[in-house]
């Protein structure tokens, strides 16, 4: 039975009264199913959490890429410094080397806590190791700065606690304890012959 059907017309004058009355014995749940004033509302209810929940999962994992980049540069410009000699002319320790890096990528980083610098030099490019300096979730603290003498080969890496804030059912950025991801940048070099 439709609304046109119900509302007939007697005299000129529509008749509400019959769908009125039909409308009010139907059970209670019945009538809420029927109605649709605010249904955008529910349907965006229901589907704003999972929304924004995987809104915050891509910006998050943008802003890893980004630092990962910025980190990629710092230890790239950084690296230079020992590549070409002037760290260690100018007698640069690793606290004035941490100092170089994080001048290059003030404001994204928290240098200060969360940075970690290893640079040491090898004999050759096949004796450097390979792998994450992590133990049970943990970072190694074994880290010295050894830049080496000309012609030496030097490894450097940058490595650095990122905290990790949203993670979805399971699948999480974090691949350290305490929900953190440890982004890391390596580069391997020959020190140029300097003097």
């Amino acid at each position: 039975m439709s609304w046109v059907g119900l509302a007939s017309v007697a005299g000129g004058r529509p008749q509400w009264r019959a769908p009125l009355q039909a409308w009010r014995r139907l059970p209670l749940v019945c009538r809420f199913i029927q109605q649709e004033e605010g249904v955008a509302a529910v349907e965006f209810g229901l589907v704003a959490a999972p929304f924004l929940a995987l809104l915050f999962a891509i910006l998050e994992t943008a802003l890893v890429f980004f630092a990962g980049q910025a980190l990629e540069t710092a230890a790239a410009s950084g690296s230079r410094l020992i590549l070409t000699g002037q760290a260690q002319t100018q007698g640069f320790d690793a606290a004035r080397f941490k100092g170089a890096v994080c001048s290059r990528i003030s404001g994204l980083f928290n240098c200060e806590n969360n940075l970690h610098i290893d640079v040491q030099s090898y004999r050759s490019f096949a004796a450097i190791p390979s792998g994450l300096p992590i133990k049970d979730g943990e970072l190694s603290n074994q880290f010295i700065y050894q830049p080496g003498g000309p012609g030496d080969i030097v490894l450097v890496r940058l490595m650095y606690e990122w905290p990790v804030h949203v993670s979805l059912v399971g699948l999480t950025l974090a691949n350290m304890s305490g929900g953190r991801r440890l982004l890391m940048s390596t580069v391997a070099f020959r020190n140029e012959p300097y003097k």
